[in-house]
């Protein structure tokens, strides 16, 4: 069912790179978000060869090129790995600047040719400033560590927008019926609940040691979702969410269970690895129904998930008048 249109033209995507251009001397080049195509590789071979022919190469292994396992092969078949390895590029496989532990002493500034990577690096995972050009302009900052003058940016404070919620205080007896997971076959949970109506990004979102909520605007900024009973509709953001779900469950700051409107392929291959209770595709919508700080029971029999509010928190505003 047609619902809108997004217009997106060439002056709007020439202006967003010149919002993100390259202000200070640049730590390293990374080029691929998750991977690189092999058109992007070969791009940058193309503009590293041109500057080998001059004598030339990058310094200090300045440029990372991601690439996934298939087209790394590629690269090795048709000899562009050995052009890009003789120019100074650091070929990585299967991996992503996004999950990349860098080496503070050593890169405090990137800069990227995908404006995706510039929202993850500079997120809560990685907090790194970075800035974003095309593979030509890329490789020349690989090639020149001076080519931008001046101090390199800093992050600063976000004046990212207030994500707009519809949610509203409920009160009464409240309960529905969902599904779980083929995965699990029986849970009861109760715990209070941690509840918002927005999507949830996992990966740069919320702080992978402390399970706090770091987007900025996003209703639950600033919460832990560790030991709560978490609803949300769906999760957002980057594939990788389910790890970094994982790696709350071993530190011990995963939610006790977690509740979703909708089936959640970001969500539910963490909720059945870690046996994290999992529920969704209720007759009720769990994201209105509840509130932040109710007390809920959550139990999986025959597979069928019911949610049970045994006790509602105050409202916001009965809370203030207290």
């Amino acid at each position: 069912e047609y619902q809108g249109s997004v217009s997106f033209t060439q002056e709007d995507l020439d202006a967003c790179y010149g919002r993100l251009a390259p202000v200070g001397r640049v730590d390293l080049v990374v080029i691929g978000c998750p991977q690189a195509s092999i058109g992007e590789a070969r791009a940058v071979a193309a503009e590293v060869r041109a500057r080998m022919e001059l004598g030339e190469k990058i310094p200090d292994h300045r440029l990372w090129l991601f690439t996934s396992g298939t087209v790394h092969d590629q690269l090795l078949e048709d000899g562009t790995s050995d052009i890009l390895e003789e120019g100074g590029v650091l070929l990585l496989r299967d991996t992503c600047p996004e999950v990349t532990p860098y080496n503070r002493s050593r890169y405090n500034y990137l800069l990227t040719n995908s404006m995706k990577a510039e929202h993850y690096l500079t997120s809560g995972l990685n907090s790194m400033p970075t800035s974003v050009a095309r593979i030509d302009e890329c490789v020349a900052h690989a090639f020149d560590p001076d080519l931008s003058a001046g101090p390199p940016p800093s992050l600063g404070k976000s004046h990212a927008k207030e994500m707009i919620s519809a949610k509203t205080w409920k009160g009464g007896d409240t309960s529905m019926r969902g599904s779980g997971l083929p995965s699990q076959h029986s849970f009861d949970v109760t715990a209070r609940a941690l509840v918002t109506d927005i999507p949830i990004t996992y990966l740069g979102y919320v702080d992978p040691e402390t399970g706090i909520v770091t987007e900025p605007g996003h209703p639950l900024h600033g919460q832990a979702v560790g030991g709560k009973i978490l609803v949300y509709p769906r999760g957002s953001g980057s594939t990788v969410a389910p790890y970094v779900l994982m790696g709350l469950s071993y530190g011990g700051k995963a939610p006790a269970a977690i509740l979703n409107r909708d089936v959640c392929p970001l969500t539910l291959p963490a909720a059945s690895i870690q046996a994290i209770p999992y529920g969704h595709g209720f007759d009720a919508d769990p994201t209105i129904e509840i509130n932040s700080g109710d007390l809920v029971k959550m139990t999986l029999k025959e597979g069928v998930v019911t949610v049970t509010i045994l006790d509602r928190s105050p409202s916001r505003d009965k809370a203030e008048s207290a």
